[in-house]
């Protein structure tokens, strides 16, 4: 059995890998806090360098929640299912505040879908349905990210799930809206990014990071 308060600094840990700084440095050679955005996620990771790298930094980001809440729990074997919530909002912290990055990192999107993912599964199933139904409505990542926490929420309150899951799930889709506020803004004006437009050229990549909108951490 290994002692549960050593999982959840391994949670943190496993949480704080930078899968898009990765991603960055192994693809172009750039550190994506530089460019666009300057979020240290999977949107951005898509904005600057397409989905082929992309894609693999979401799914490595949604294992960094889902593992902590199912092998850990198994591993601690202590059968208290309070330090599944535990592992899981060490790996969203350890997303959000890196210690490997100087404590900056993404919104958290991915990790947290994949701690309810463990959590509750049924509930963070519909959640990505309607996220994925918005954003090919919209193709705006941020209107989808904040519409799936809603129906995270909904969900959590409509099916028999402990109090203390539907209190994290809250938590997290207040983070979530949030850390989306400038994108509201942005929404609200007609000037948010839309999945699928055209990418910059490879050769202003370089030059992202003067222009890049500083305004948003995402």
């Amino acid at each position: 059995m290994t002692t549960p308060l050593l999982l959840v600094v391994l949670s943190y840990l496993l949480g704080s890998i930078p899968a898009s700084y990765i991603a960055g440095r192994m693809a172009k050679g750039i550190d994506l806090r530089e460019h666009g955005s300057g979020n240290l996620g999977a949107t951005n990771t898509f904005r600057v360098l397409g989905a082929k790298v992309a894609a693999p930094v979401m799914v490595f980001d949604i294992l960094k929640g889902t593992l902590p809440v199912v092998l850990f729990s198994w591993m601690d074997g202590s059968g208290d299912w309070r330090w599944e919530l535990a592992y899981g909002a060490a790996a969203i912290i350890g997303h959000v505040f890196s210690i490997y990055m100087r404590f900056r990192g993404g919104k958290g999107v991915a990790t947290s879908a994949g701690v309810f993912l463990g959590l509750a599964p049924p509930a963070l199933g519909v959640a990505f349905v309607v996220w994925l139904v918005v954003l090919r409505a919209g193709r705006m990542v941020s209107a989808a990210s904040i519409t799936g926490a809603l129906a995270l929420i909904a969900m959590l309150l409509l099916t028999p799930v402990r109090v203390e899951i539907r209190v994290l799930g809250l938590a997290v889709a207040a983070f979530v809206i949030f850390a989306h506020r400038s994108n509201v803004g942005r929404i609200l004006r007609g000037e948010e990014p839309r999945f699928g437009a055209k990418k910059q050229p490879e050769a202003t990549v370089a030059a992202a990071a003067v222009t890049a909108d500083a305004e948003t951490v995402e």
